[in-house]
């Protein structure tokens, strides 16, 4: 991390990531009814953007079969912004119908991994890409990047830098409006970050990314803190610290959004979000699930947070 910041942000927004990358590799599937209560607590405390579902075979990720009916589900909730993965054109004509507000358009950096996620090859899935945008242009649902294993691939190690800024430079070509690099099995670390970062600076300076990491080896916050030196004002995270791919082995939870949104809020900068309405929505998402979620903050409480202190023994001798 270097010792001055390059452009510390004033603001930072916060997609939650929960209802897509939190329940997809859990093993409770959830009805659709707790699905929307759960975004409805969200958006009490202040979440506007929602990586909502995803399109792709029911068959191969049966906790997200119920996209069209979530979206529907939530129409009424104003000023909301949800996005769904999809994988390829048929993925896509359902986001269209079901009325969602963008569509990610997802790849992976590594070969291997593309052929477990979405069983096809890089060039593939790119090509198809192709079809998508065409589809969309006019509906007014915009096209949003995102790159899987962009710090690391569990199958084959590293990943070179040369190629997530070729397969950027394919989605700013697509007319992508946004870029998140996706750290699948939390493999991401503070100089990988900042490498993966400037190098895309270079060579598609007209998509900012957003970063998205997982916790998997506990310094998904301190990746934050990388992002945040170089001046990245938009990072995606799951409440309770939900989440995993399960195509990938050992992908663990996401960081969790309430302990982003405390790390923000005392380093002073804004989100619009109100933490103790976020460690509300995670104890929703525990009882939900059925079991203790890994978020640090929804255990604590804030810094500040007091306890009775006549509840606590005192020390004899």
């Amino acid at each position: 991390m270097s010792a001055v910041p390059e452009a510390l942000p004033t603001r930072v927004q916060v997609t939650e990531v929960g209802l897509r990358d939190g329940l997809q590799n859990e093993p409770v599937q959830l009805p659709t009814g707790d699905k929307a209560g759960l975004v409805r607590a969200l958006a009490a405390a202040g979440v506007r953007q929602f990586e909502l579902t995803s399109f792709v075979s029911p068959r191969a990720v049966p906790a997200l079969a119920d996209a069209a009916e979530l979206v529907s589900a939530l129409r009424d909730i104003p000023d909301l912004h949800f996005s769904a993965l999809v994988p390829n054109l048929r993925g896509a004509e359902r986001a269209l119908d079901a009325g969602v507000d963008s569509v990610v358009l997802f790849v992976s950096a590594s070969a291997t991994h593309n052929a477990k996620n979405v069983n096809c090859r890089i060039e593939d899935s790119l090509a198809a890409f192709e079809q998508v945008a065409r589809r969309l242009e006019g509906s007014g649902i915009e096209v949003r990047g995102a790159i899987a294993t962009a710090f690391g691939c569990p199958f084959e190690g590293e990943v070179d830098v040369q190629v997530v800024g070729r397969i950027a430079r394919h989605f700013a070509d697509l007319g992508a409006t946004r870029l998140s690099l996706g750290d699948t099995t939390g493999m991401a670390t503070p100089p990988l970050v900042s490498e993966r970062v400037r190098h895309l600076r270079e060579v598609v300076p007209s998509l900012s990314p957003t970063l998205h990491f997982h916790n998997t080896r506990g310094i998904g916050l301190a990746n934050v803190m990388q992002g945040l030196w170089l001046g990245i004002d938009r990072y995606e995270s799951a409440i309770g610290g939900l989440g995993g791919c399960p195509f990938a082995p050992g992908a663990s939870g996401n960081i969790a959004s309430e302990d982003l949104v405390y790390l923000l809020d005392e380093m002073g900068i804004e989100t619009g979000i109100d933490l103790e309405g976020m460690i509300e929505a995670s104890r929703l998402a525990s009882r939900l699930m059925g079991r203790p979620l890994p978020a640090q903050v929804s255990r604590a409480g804030p810094r500040l947070a007091l306890a009775d202190c006549s509840a606590v023994p005192t020390a004899r001798g």
